[in-house]
């Protein structure tokens, strides 16, 4: 007997993505609706942070792929669930 497992990236959901480095708002449109915010740990340097629903992976890795285009490197992406998470 075998078990399906469905992945939480085969359906919509809200992530958290983290990248060191400040993304210029001219980028924020090609990053569908992820809300924008920063701020500064303890080493000092700069983390922006993208939160919000995403469709499907294909749209994940598009939002991925534009980072690594603007040479932002990758800090966290994580799956925070299928509905919003509250504030």
């Amino acid at each position: 007997m075998s078990t399906v497992y469905e992945s939480a990236f085969s359906a919509p959901g809200f992530y958290r993505i983290e990248v060191h480095g400040q993304l210029h708002e001219d980028w924020w449109s090609r990053l569908g609706a992820m809300r924008v915010s920063y701020y500064v740990p303890d080493n000092g340097i700069e983390v922006t942070v993208l939160q919000g629903a995403i469709r499907d992976q294909s749209e994940l890795a598009g939002i991925v792929k534009t980072l690594y285009e603007l040479h932002l490197p990758l800090r966290a992406v994580n799956y925070l669930g299928k509905v919003p998470p509250s504030a």
